[in-house]
């Protein structure tokens, strides 16, 4: 299963993004009755809960840790997870108001904003970690981007163009902030794997973020941002926790320590791609939105640009820094 892993390291963070997708099956039924930090508070402390029985590794490798190490699993705790979960969880209540009909010029918004990820991305691989994209790496990660367009806007290509100026600015600098947010975390934890293992990694984004998470609970609600929870949800916040949670990220952390940042970032696409197609399963588990032509299309599409990208991954697609020792395992291939 290592070697497996290893070798198909892209498509691994591929598939592990599209479990983040299945969030979307569980978290209706939270986000009208609690508010987005009451939700991200719960499903972290849940997830936290998780690590105890690996403690005595986890703190083994703590120990070894330098400053520039906790100083970025910290920039993956406090960004990544607890101020960018709760930022776009906070979107989504313009896009899909309680008691209303969507609202769809900041539906758009929100997924269109959310293709800018592989952007700040690969602009923060080459600041942090060094790595310089090869020609073919562009013409692959714009083929990516293509499809998941397509994915989001099948009937219309044209309609976030055009409805984008007319949506809620809160919403989009929401998203916009918190995928700058998440291309740090993809980032940043790739440097911090170099030094730990995927676990410890996974451990600290949930229980670094967890003291925040409280914090801003207290500051956004005060007093009532504890009452509120019923068991009833609670088949909900364990949904949450063990699926797109704690196992969707293992898989990821195991898969990005042996797959460059830049290529990461663009494998990640594949949370949009499985939320939409998602929505056009029948109910409970989608809304039954009807599969165009058009995003069986972005969708190949977008599987045979991971997959192509996973192929060259062994082919010097990144450069990497001379003393990349510094910044990546010694056995990573670029």
């Amino acid at each position: 299963m290592n070697h497996l892993v290893d070798r198909d390291a892209v498509l691994f963070v591929a598939l592990a993004a599209g479990l983040w997708a299945s969030d979307a099956y569980f978290r209706p039924s939270l986000t009208h009755p609690l508010a987005a930090s009451q939700i991200v508070l719960v499903e972290d402390a849940l997830i936290t809960l998780c690590f105890v029985p690996a403690i005595r590794r986890i703190w083994r490798e703590l120990v070894r840790l330098s400053v520039r190490d906790w100083l970025a699993l910290g920039a993956v705790a406090l960004g990544a997870q607890a101020v960018a979960t709760v930022l776009f969880t906070r979107s989504l209540s313009y896009a899909f108001p309680l008691n209303a009909a969507p609202n769809l010029s900041v539906e758009n918004e929100v997924y269109l904003l959310y293709l800018l990820q592989p952007i700040f991305g690969v602009a923060l691989a080459r600041l942090v970690l060094g790595e310089r994209r090869k020609p073919y790496f562009w013409f692959l990660a714009v083929f990516a981007v293509a499809g998941v367009y397509l994915i989001v806007f099948p009937q219309n290509p044209l309609a976030p163009l055009t409805s984008i100026q007319h949506g809620q600015l809160i919403a989009a600098l929401l998203v916009l902030s918190a995928v700058f947010l998440w291309a740090c975390g993809t980032v940043f934890g790739r440097y911090a794997l170099s030094h730990v293992s995927f676990v410890t990694t996974g451990a600290m984004r949930f229980t670094l973020a967890l003291p925040a998470l409280l914090v801003v609970n207290l500051i956004s609600r005060g007093s009532d941002g504890f009452p509120g929870f019923s068991p009833a949800q609670l088949p909900s916040f364990l949904g949450i926790a063990l699926i797109p949670g704690l196992l969707a990220m293992l898989l990821y952390y195991r898969a990005l320590s042996k797959t460059p940042a830049s290529l990461a970032t663009v494998a990640e696409l594949a949370y949009p791609c499985t939320l939409f197609l998602l929505f056009s399963l029948p109910a409970p588990v989608g809304i039954g939105a009807p599969l165009q032509r058009v995003q069986i299309v972005g969708t190949v599409i977008l599987v045979a640009s991971v997959t192509a990208l996973n192929l060259v991954k062994h082919r010097d697609v990144i450069r990497m820094p001379r003393h990349r020792a510094l910044l990546m395992p010694s056995d990573e291939v670029a």
